[in-house]
């Protein structure tokens, strides 16, 4: 008799398992992922070249690290401009704002991003009061967080006035390759 009881609890839990079994399911899981309004831009420390004058034309440059954010998730591309004023001593010297030469780009550091393909920007980019795309990020490129950093070169004739010169150099990120 114990055994048969023994016998007879071993298959109701056998059955209990087997209809535990029968009432799975599945369920669909949902995750919500939101993009920013915008592009947003973050600048370096203001930046300075130096020459020292010796009768030749020399070349100067800089290369600021650009810190570009497209969070909007939207891929819809995005651009950079740039425009400056000449550089000037304060007593009637200048100098040209200068050239762009060329723009690299990296993922930035700790975060992934999706390349850019810039198409459209031929260099050397001569710099002007007037703002002009120095890069750009297609459609479905340049989403996440990257850095870009514009060579840029200011040509310093020989025949220049040594002095402190400056620029105001306006950079932008908008919208749109």
């Amino acid at each position: 008799m114990r055994q048969r009881i023994f016998i007879i609890s071993i298959v109701a839990a056998v059955a209990l398992v087997v209809s535990a079994a029968a009432f799975a399911g599945t369920m669909t899981a949902t995750a919500t992922v939101t993009g920013t309004a915008g592009i947003s831009l973050s600048l370096p420390a203001n930046p300075s070249v130096s020459s020292t004058l010796d009768g030749t034309d020399q070349t100067a440059s800089y290369s600021p690290v650009l810190g570009v954010v497209d969070a909007r998730g939207s891929g819809a591309g995005w651009n950079l401009t740039i425009a400056a004023t000449d550089f000037s001593d304060g007593s009637g010297h200048t100098l040209a704002a200068g050239t762009v030469t060329g723009a690299a780009q990296a993922c930035h550091s700790g975060s992934s991003c999706t390349a850019a393909t810039s198409s459209g920007i031929s260099y050397p980019l001569t710099i002007s009061g007037t703002a002009a795309k120095i890069f750009n990020a297609a459609a479905t490129t340049g989403l996440g967080k990257l850095d870009v950093t514009p060579t840029i070169q200011v040509a310093i004739p020989g025949n220049a006035y040594a002095g402190t010169y400056t620029s105001t150099v306006t950079l932008a990120a908008a919208t749109g390759p």
